[in-house]
């Protein structure tokens, strides 16, 4: 059956009695069928033909609302699988590359900021503790911790001639060696400066 383009809904019934369809009405009129029997015989074929494109037309507005239901249905479900399929892929890679780098996803530990400054002596004092030496403790007073940042900006590698204890002489790193005319002997300390130096060195052993 052709498929119909306009809904026979909207179709009005045609007056059979104009000019229009003379000739019609004379194929259908004799001497058992008036003019007016015959415009309500045109009548009642249109009526029947327009019911019958009605259910015809709603026939075909059902199947069409079908096919699309089931088109989205499809889109849908591939757009699901496409979807699926990317998550798949992007697990699989990360689980890979989490057996790769296991370090980036290690757990990062749940730490309170520190509210502390971060106290850095002098090269010289910390390889003396490093050692289980004897330093003094103005290294960790507030002048010998400025005198270790002014010496933090010495090149780590750059080499000075010192004099050794026995006398003998020997390239060593600049940054490990100590300013001893700045240097103050425990003896000699102010009570303010004792106090900055102890709980440092504590916290640094």
């Amino acid at each position: 059956m052709p498929r119909l383009s306009s809904d026979p809904n909207l179709s009005v019934c045609p007056n059979y009695a104009d000019e229009a369809f003379a000739d019609t009405r004379l194929q259908l009129t004799n001497e058992n069928m008036t003019e007016a029997q015959a415009v309500a015989v045109l009548r009642n074929i249109w009526q029947a033909q327009n019911i019958a494109a009605k259910n015809q037309w709603q026939a075909q507005v059902e199947a069409d609302r079908e096919r699309q239901e089931n088109l989205e249905r499809l889109n849908d479900e591939e757009q699901e699988r496409q979807e699926q399929e990317h998550l798949d892929e992007e697990e699989a890679s990360r689980k890979e590359d989490k057996k790769k780098n296991k370090h980036k996803y290690s757990a990062i530990p749940q730490l309170d900021v520190p509210i502390k400054p971060v106290i850095l002596p002098s090269p010289y004092a910390i390889c003396k503790l490093d050692k289980g030496d004897y330093v003094e403790l103005w290294y960790f007073t507030n002048d010998g911790l400025d005198d270790a940042k002014l010496k933090s900006s010495i090149d780590e590698d750059a080499m000075i001639m010192a004099t050794l204890a026995g006398g003998n002489t020997a390239w060593v790193s600049a940054a490990s060696t100590r300013n001893a005319a700045a240097v103050v002997d425990d003896e000699n300390l102010t009570f303010e400066n004792f106090c900055q130096a102890c709980p440092r060195i504590i916290d640094a052993m």
